[in-house]
């Protein structure tokens, strides 16, 4: 292959690229979002400088992907925290776990995405939407939700989960030390929300050193939401450089 070939392609390995070239549309994607009060402290240590902290909330999401462009259905939970930036309100990413490699690559290599691989799963169960994350074999967070208890007002629906995302860049040099490290910004766009719903919740987060969601605890259940969407991810922008200093 010619020097002037390798620009043109995406990702190692080079005949087998980890994800796709595309621009992921998703359809009937799923969530199950709890909102949860936790101890102030905590989220000081975790929420990168220059976002700022108003009310210590915790957003925790399960998404199950109904079908992505070029990746196909997977499943998805994480940890959001409701940060400001600059007057604007948004959320800060902090964790998501995933089960479906590709997805994990590229939210990590051709943007900011927090992505590791675990194994979630969304289901109903007995009257029940039930959200779980397990890393390896170990259950690390069960959350539950009536099902379909309460209309949710597709406006509201909408607010909530296109609110403006920011998340961390960071990427080593072969030293070691940083050759990225930036505040990026995006945001969910194109949304359609098809059903809508609140009810009553619970969140159980359990404690383990590489999926140390429980280090920010659930102090009070604050409000819970079942949405089903199509949406698109807008492009991250870098809006903070660390390095610039």
């Amino acid at each position: 292959m010619q020097q002037h070939d390798i620009a043109h392609h995406l990702a190692t390995p080079l005949m087998n690229p980890a994800y796709p070239p595309v621009v992921p549309r998703f359809t009937d994607r799923e969530y199950l979002n709890i909102v949860y009060r936790t101890d102030r402290d905590a989220l000081r240590a975790v929420v990168p400088e220059p976002l700022e902290i108003d009310e210590p909330l915790v957003r925790f999401e399960v998404m199950r992907m109904g079908d992505v462009t070029g990746y196909g259905p997977y499943t998805e939970a994480g940890q959001a925290i409701p940060v400001r930036y600059e007057g604007e309100r948004g959320e800060y990413l902090h964790a998501m776990y995933l089960d479906n490699f590709p997805a994990t690559a590229s939210g990590r290599e051709a943007s900011a995405y927090p992505k590791v691989t675990g194994s979630p799963a969304l289901y109903v169960d007995h009257g029940a939407l039930v959200g779980v994350l397990d890393y390896g074999t170990v259950r690390v967070a069960t959350a539950t939700m009536g099902y379909k208890h309460h209309e949710l007002d597709p406006e509201e629906a909408a607010a909530q989960i296109t609110v403006p995302t920011f998340m961390l860049k960071l990427v080593p040099g072969f030293d070691g030390t940083a050759q990225v490290a930036q505040l990026v910004r995006t945001e969910i766009s194109d949304v359609v929300v098809k059903g809508a719903w609140s009810g009553p919740a619970r969140l159980q987060l359990f404690e383990h050193v590489l999926a140390p969601l429980a280090d920010l605890p659930v102090r009070e259940i604050v409000s819970a939401a079942h949405i089903l969407t199509d949406l698109t991810l807008a492009p991250v922008r870098p809006v903070h450089d660390y390095l610039a200093r």
